[in-house]
This record gives structure tokens, C-alpha cells and sequence, in this order.
């Protein structure tokens, strides 16, 4: 017999293909996640060493390692002060935007997957998309000319109502007037995530619902939902880690004397000490105190969903 039939086949190693191989095959791949880890690392992970300063009496001459160091003294003296203001303007507004913004791109996805005709679909999109891209400072300003005392709506108002209404200085009516301007910049944007969702839908279940003499309600009730329920999921565990984050620029540019009682938030405050009175330490105490706020909800949230049965974040 020949002695190359008598040599055993040598065994394939198992696990796959190297890590060098890997890389060279998806060389282009990794190339391209180049900017992104630079990113993160660059400006979320570096910065994450000066918590430090929240622990110390920072002077920006002495530097971070020249700086007294104080423990605990900062977040003792934030809850020392009045500190129940800021939280429960915070959560206030921002369960107000979990309740109405959240749902908003969902039902708006829902909405644009129901549009029959490509090009009024896209041409939809692209105008639902355009106030992302607008200024905060341009929000603002167009609520300023619309809802102001010699605006269209702040006109109108004052004839049904018979005298005039103070949209951007009533405490009742300034939460609303900012999740309002939340839903109107931020909806059409959050649609993209959900309309890639819904185009994983299989098409045969929508036929067979059909057949079988389902309406438009029922296919979106029974299918389209239950289809996209671990992203709605997935998002609203993202969200919620943003529980405490309302953002300041908005609310800064939208405050006055007379909604001064609900405009001060956290974010507010954290930039009025840090930045405005030089207060870095106290800062920085109070964003490491909403930081681990955040990383609780997140962990919390995403333990409610897998005892429900979801996948979650992880």
C-alpha cells in the first residue's frame, strides 16, 4: 500500500482561527473602530481621574495632588443644604419626559411603518429629522417669539382667554413647555432605532394574520409590538440610566425669576457651583452622586426586565 494512505490525517485544532487572523481578515473593520475607542477613551474613561477632586478642597493652583484632602466633606454638606428642591425638580421633569418623550418615537415609528408609499415615507422622515439638528439656543428662541407676550399663540391666548397668559413664566406651564420642546427636536430623531426594528418583522406573519381576519389594530397589537418589545426594552434601561440627567443649557436659557422655584435642577445646580462659583470639589461631588444614581437605576432596571422575561442591557 502506498505509505501516504498509511499516514494519518493530522487533526484540526479546535477554537477557530487566531486572534492575528481574525484581525487581518476584518482589517478594515477594526480600522474603523479606531475613532470610536479613541473617543471613549479619550473623553469618558481618561476624565473619570478627576473624581478625585471630589474628595478633596480643590484649588485649581495647587493641582489635584496639591490639594487638601477632605473625605467625605462635600457630599455631607450637600446633604446639609437644600438639596430636596433640586431632586424634586429633577425627578419631576425628568419622569414627565420618561412618561410622554419615551412613547413618542415608538408611536411615531409605528405611525411612518403604516405609510404605504416609499417616497412620501422618506420624504416624511427627512422633515421629522430636520429639528434634531437645530440649536437648543434656536429652540428657545422660536418658543420665545411663538409663546411670548406678542407671539402668535401668546396673542391668541390672551383673546379666548380674556387676559394674558404667561407661558414662559408660569411655574405650572414650564415643565411642560420644556418636555414640549423635547418631543418636538428629539421624536423623529429616536424613530431610527424603532424603524430598524420593525424591519426585521417577518411579512408572512402580517399575510396570515390576514387570512385569518385580522385588522390593522390586531396586526399592530398581536405582531408589530411583541416584534420590537426587547428594543423597547433595551432603550427604556438606557433611559433610565439617565434618570437624573435634565440637561442645562435648556433649562438655563429657559429660566427666569418667576419659574426660578421648578427650573433649578441638579444639572443646574452642579453647573452653577462648578462653573459659575468656582465650587469644583462640590461639583463634583454632586455629578458623582447622580453618576452612581444612574448606575443603580441601570442595574436595577435591567433585573426588573430579565424577572420579566426580557434579555435587557446584559
Amino acid at each position: 500500500m502506498d505509505s501516504a494512505a498509511k499516514t494519518p490525517a493530522k487533526p484540526r485544532k479546535k477554537g477557530g482561527s487566531s486572534l492575528g487572523t481574525e484581525i487581518s481578515k476584518h482589517l478594515w473593520l477594526y480600522i474603523m473602530l479606531i475613532p470610536g475607542v479613541l473617543y471613549f477613551i479619550i473623553f469618558k474613561y481618561l476624565p473619570m481621574g478627576g473624581i478625585v477632586i471630589a474628595f478633596e478642597n480643590y484649588v485649581p493652583f495647587s493641582g489635584i495632588t496639591g490639594s487638601k484632602w477632605v473625605g467625605l466633606y462635600w457630599f455631607q454638606f450637600f446633604f446639609k443644604s437644600n438639596w430636596s428642591l433640586y431632586l424634586v425638580n429633577t425627578l419631576v421633569l425628568s419622569f414627565m419626559s420618561i412618561i410622554l418623550t419615551f412613547p413618542a418615537p415608538i408611536i411615531l415609528a409605528l405611525m411612518l411603518n403604516e405609510i404605504r408609499s416609499l417616497k412620501y415615507k422618506k420624504l416624511t422622515q427627512t422633515l421629522l429629522y430636520v429639528p434634531h439638528f437645530i440649536s437648543i439656543v434656536i429652540v428657545v428662541s422660536i418658543t420665545y417669539v411663538i409663546f411670548g407676550a406678542s407671539g402668535l399663540i401668546g396673542r391668541f391666548a390672551a383673546q379666548v382667554m380674556g387676559h394674558k397668559v404667561d407661558f414662559l413664566g408660569d411655574p405650572k406651564l414650564f415643565r411642560w413647555m420644556i418636555v414640549g420642546q423635547n418631543i418636538w427636536k428629539e421624536t423623529g430623531w429616536g424613530t431610527i432605532i424603532f424603524l430598524a426594528a420593525l424591519t426585521n418583522v417577518d411579512t408572512q406573519l402580517y399575510e396570515a394574520s390576514m387570512i385569518d381576519g385580522a385588522n390593522r389594530a390586531q396586526r399592530l397589537w398581536h405582531i408589530t409590538l411583541p416584534a420590537i418589545r426587547s428594543t423597547i426594552v433595551l432603550m427604556l434601561v438606557l433611559r433610565m440610566g439617565s434618570v437624573l440627567d435634565t440637561g442645562y443649557e435648556q433649562l438655563i436659557l429657559m429660566a427666569n425669576a418667576k419659574n426660578r422655584s421648578v427650573s433649578q435642577t441638579l444639572d443646574v445646580f452642579v453647573y452653577q457651583s462648578g462653573i459659575q462659583n468656582s465650587q469644583y470639589s462640590y461639583a463634583s461631588a454632586v455629578g458623582l452622586l447622580k453618576s452612581i444614581v444612574s448606575v443603580v437605576m441601570v442595574v436595577g432596571t435591567n433585573k426588573i426586565a430579565h424577572m420579566l422575561g426580557e434579555e435587557g442591557l446584559y
